[in-house]
């Protein structure tokens, strides 16, 4: 990813990032209001299908976790940054002792009241300073579109890991932002801007060889790297193009949410390794890297 914007600077460690990072206090002020906008990773309802949709990602997920660590016995489960809930409720389900720690109660209580006494709000940093200095390890950590939101991002893996146990695992999941497939569709005027930068949302810029490299600086080993559904596929057609028409965003995530489906119907093993095709094509809306601690 080259650094074809003033916007974002590179790291040393190959991410691109914010050129000028937000203060905390303006952090704190964007976010105090942040469930209360609705947005493409927080809605005010989910229909069944949506639901649906959710609870087999985090069971395609789930299953190449469980496959890295070896084990398909529940344990302790960290959702850091658990936002709505979901993953957390799907865990407990699965017999996982769950705990979420988040910067905002909002999205739990609305989704997932019930899960409301498995969650701490605060400061991301600290709460999980907190822990470590309880000497807290848990079998397996969710960091679902988070690493791109902190202004350390190097700091946050590091916590992350003196809290996975040996033997654990941390799934990682950060947006595709800058590939060469993006790239190529504004060279050719399928789109008119970067509009992947979303400053002051996303302060840092992952490729899957950026991502990699980045948990390995930080004492991760990366045992594998899974995409998702590659909804910019659609931006190729006029039709469903949701950048230029904006309209078209619902549509395009209602077909994301029925193909996902579709292939949820295929064994979880088929799927992955389709998954971890994609992410070595460096295609796919998001990126999800499986670590665990190296010695």
């Amino acid at each position: 990813m080259s650094v074809d914007d003033p916007r974002l600077k590179r790291h040393p460690l190959g991410f691109l990032q914010a050129a000028e990072m937000p203060t905390a206090e303006q952090l704190r002020d964007y976010y105090a209001s942040y469930y209360r906008r609705e947005s493409g990773n927080y809605r005010k309802s989910y229909d069944a299908r949506e639901l649906a949709f959710l609870d087999a990602k985090l069971a395609q997920r789930a299953a190449l976790a469980q496959q890295i660590r070896g084990s398909a016995a529940p344990g302790r489960f960290l959702d850091a940054g658990c936002g709505e809930g979901f993953a957390l409720a799907w865990f407990q389900r699965a017999g996982w002792r769950v705990e979420g720690i988040d910067h905002s109660m909002a999205g739990i209580e609305a989704m997932n009241q019930a899960l409301a006494e498995s969650v701490t709000a605060g400061d991301l940093f600290a709460l999980l300073d907190a822990r470590i200095g309880t000497g807290e390890r848990y079998d397996l950590v969710w960091l679902t579109n988070v690493l791109e939101h902190v202004t350390d991002p190097v700091g946050l893996l590091e916590k992350l890991r003196r809290l996975v146990a040996s033997g654990g695992v941390l799934a990682v999941t950060v947006p595709n932002d800058g590939s060469a497939y993006q790239k190529k569709l504004l060279e050719d005027g399928q789109i008119d801007d970067r509009f992947w930068i979303a400053l002051p949302d996303h302060l840092a810029y992952f490729t899957g060889d950026s991502l990699r490299a980045t948990t390995q600086a930080t004492g991760w080993a990366c045992r594998e790297i899974i995409a998702d559904f590659p909804i910019d596929w659609f931006l190729l057609h006029e039709g469903s193009n949701y950048v230029r028409d904006r309209a078209q965003g619902k549509a395009a995530h209602r077909a994301r949410v029925e193909l996902e489906l579709l292939l949820a119907d295929q064994p979880v093993e088929a799927v992955n390794a389709y998954y971890a095709a994609l992410a070595r094509l460096g295609l796919g809306r998001n990126l999800t890297a499986f670590l665990t601690p190296r010695d």
